[in-house]
């Protein structure tokens, strides 16, 4: 996501920080619950599919226009496929020995 938000609206914070685990208190979760992406916005918190249909939709075409397609399923089957893909995710994307926490060129996306 940090390659496809070319205008850097999105920041990123790991839910175990100081600074993680109060934005997942004020989304109403666990401060210890790190399981399952979180986007907290001003007007409200959403987690799994709704999160990365949300991040989707914040990003350039063709992803809103698929977000859009999407996001008419019900949230069982999105959410279904969102921990699919998410328990799966090293098959499908593979490992990486970066960490993006270390790119200069994301460095001020990362909040601390």
């Amino acid at each position: 996501m940090l390659a496809l938000d070319r205008k850097g609206v999105f920041r990123f914070a790991a839910l175990q920080s100081d600074c993680g685990r109060a934005l997942l208190q004020r989304s109403g979760r666990a401060p210890d619950d790190i399981s399952s992406i979180v986007l907290v916005e001003q007007q409200g918190s959403y987690i799994k599919s709704d999160a990365i249909l949300r991040i989707a939709g914040g990003l350039h075409m063709p992803l809103p226009l698929v977000a859009a397609v999407l996001g008419v399923l019900p949230r069982p089957v999105k959410d279904g496929f969102y921990d699919a893909v998410a328990d799966n995710r090293y098959n499908f994307f593979g490992r990486t020995s970066a960490c993006r926490l270390s790119d200069p060129r994301f460095e001020e996306r990362f909040i601390s």
